[in-house]
């Protein structure tokens, strides 16, 4: 690599010079490696003499929150310590400060799991923490508001002719109707960029198939467990039942080809976990029973995924995950294990009314000495409860699904107002959910997507008539009048960070928008 290749800030006396352009320079002749900038991010890598292709999927880790001023003479020996680098890619200003994050491919995936586990939330400078987590090229979109009459073929051709890369489409049959789908389905791209070209031109609420605004967003992917650790696993995730399979029916289609061989069953709608005493009985019964008929339904069986307790520590430390021993964390005598499918679950049953339309709110005094109980929000009913946000967790605690996200996004109206919108994420079901309407006042706008996503959950499995028993949402349940002023459908751009309810920060990722 040349000097000049070297990206270039002007200096106060008029020269240019590239930032730390000397300790780059030697970084390079230490390392052998070279260096090029190109497309908005500068290259390190790979290392000299290197043969055969790049490395595998699983390598390569996002990092977040690197001061602006901070470059590879300072970056690349603190992550050498993880491992043999591969690439260091950090993404640049044309200022020619970075854009506050990068991402590191190792040789190894053990280079990358403990890059993730030393370096994740490291002080790299006084009261400045970076983040660092798995970077995973998603290749796949959830599109939904489909019609659920549609067929896959017909869904597969319809994308091929409005996006490019299409590689195949995942449709889920209705778990009350076989003949229908589920109002959604998943597209596979080719690439990573394949895919965010598609979303980029997909943006929901500008997008219409067969006559419906599609919604769309990225897939939740796949968390890579290694082999090793699969090997141990003993319990199986099935999917695609019928509401009506019951647990003892599952056990003793699983007890046919080895009476005995199941220790238990715990099925929530239409998807279940099979616990066996042996590896070798679960493996078998893998091979056997996926894509058998049950009640009519042909089911899919996979290995359900053990759960990587470090990195659920490391997350719990910025967002909290909703999971208890009934729902997608299932205990066995010697294991914990966490499903992570690459679709959503559909919805249960409709909704009962989470809102009484008179509410008793009163205060009443609070004497010293007291006793006071700890009391989580999943042991109150309903009827106490007045704020959609409120009632949103609750049902999600109560179906074992991880807590609501809320990430907010604004825009500037035509009168130079900032208007604010939330999108709402329940990472347990794959989905996310927007409202049509942006509010100037905060505790609207997360009202109106909390009832907005009400709504959708209530939908997703009933269609989308009025939702009759979800809530009275056709009243308002914001603490303060609003007007509702026509605007246009102009994209909307992250906000700034703010605390969740549960006083934990939650951030916009940015890594997604770039490819």
């Amino acid at each position: 690599m040349t000097e000049g290749s070297l990206n270039m800030v002007p200096t106060t006396n008029g020269c240019v010079e590239s930032p730390n352009e000397a300790a780059l320079l030697a970084l390079m002749e230490k390392t052998g490696y070279n260096m090029v900038q190109e497309n908005g991010q500068r290259k390190f890598g790979p290392p000299p003499g290197w043969e055969g292709p790049p490395p595998p999927r699983g390598c390569e880790v996002f990092v977040g929150k690197i001061p602006r001023n901070m470059y590879e003479d300072e970056l690349v020996p603190l992550f050498e310590r993880a491992g043999r680098i591969y690439e260091f890619r950090l993404m640049m200003e044309f200022s020619g400060e970075n854009r506050g994050y990068a991402f590191v491919m190792y040789t190894t995936k053990e280079g990358a799991q403990r890059a993730i586990h030393l370096l994740d939330n490291y002080e790299i400078r006084p009261g400045k923490f970076i983040g660092v987590c798995v970077s995973l090229d998603n290749c796949r979109l959830f599109i939904g508001s489909i019609p659920k009459e549609k067929k896959k073929e017909e869904i597969l051709e319809e994308m091929k002719k409005v996006t490019e890369g299409v590689v195949d489409v995942i449709v889920y049959p209705s778990a009350t109707d076989k003949t229908k789908n589920r109002g959604f389905a998943f597209v596979e791209y080719a690439s990573h960029k394949a895919a965010a070209m598609a979303r980029r031109k997909l943006i929901p609420g500008t997008y219409q198939l067969w006559g419906h605004t599609i919604q769309v967003d990225w897939a939740e992917p796949e968390k890579d467990v290694d082999d090793e650790t699969m090997l141990r696993v003993r319990v199986l995730y099935v999917r695609n039942l019928m509401f009506s399979t019951t647990e003892e029916t599952i056990k003793n289609e699983f007890n046919k080809f080895k009476p005995g061989a199941v220790e238990r069953v715990k099925k929530l709608t239409d998807y279940a976990f099979v616990h066996f005493y042996s590896r070798e009985d679960a493996a078998l019964a893998l091979r056997i029973m996926d894509g058998k008929v049950i009640d009519g339904s042909t089911i899919e069986v996979t290995l359900a995924k053990p759960i990587n307790k470090d990195s659920s520590r490391r997350s719990s430390s910025r967002v909290q995950i909703g999971s208890c021993g009934d729902g997608f964390i299932t205990q066995s005598k010697d294991k914990s294990y966490k499903i992570t499918p690459t679709v959503h679950f559909s919805i249960p049953g409709r909704l009962s009314s989470p809102y009484i339309k008179d509410v008793e709110r009163s205060t009443y005094p609070f004497y010293p000495g007291s006793s006071l109980v700890p009391v989580g929000v999943s042991s109150l009913k309903p009827s106490q409860f007045c704020s959609a946000v409120t009632y949103l967790e609750y049902y999600c605690h109560k179906k074992c699904w991880s807590l609501p996200e809320y990430f907010l996004y604004s825009t500037t109206s035509h009168d130079g107002k900032l208007l604010l919108i939330y999108k709402v994420v329940i990472s347990s079901t794959q989905s996310s959910f927007m409202p049509d309407k942006l509010c100037t006042v905060l505790e609207d706008a997360k009202e109106l997507a909390a009832q907005n996503t009400l709504r959708n959950l209530d939908c997703m499995l009933h269609g989308s008539g009025p939702p009759s028993s979800l809530s009275p949402l056709g009243t308002s349940l914001m603490s303060y009048g609003c007007r509702n002023i026509p605007y246009p459908g102009y994209p909307v751009s992250p906000a700034m960070p703010l605390s969740s309810g549960n006083g934990l920060r939650l951030y916009i990722p940015n890594q997604s928008s770039f490819y």
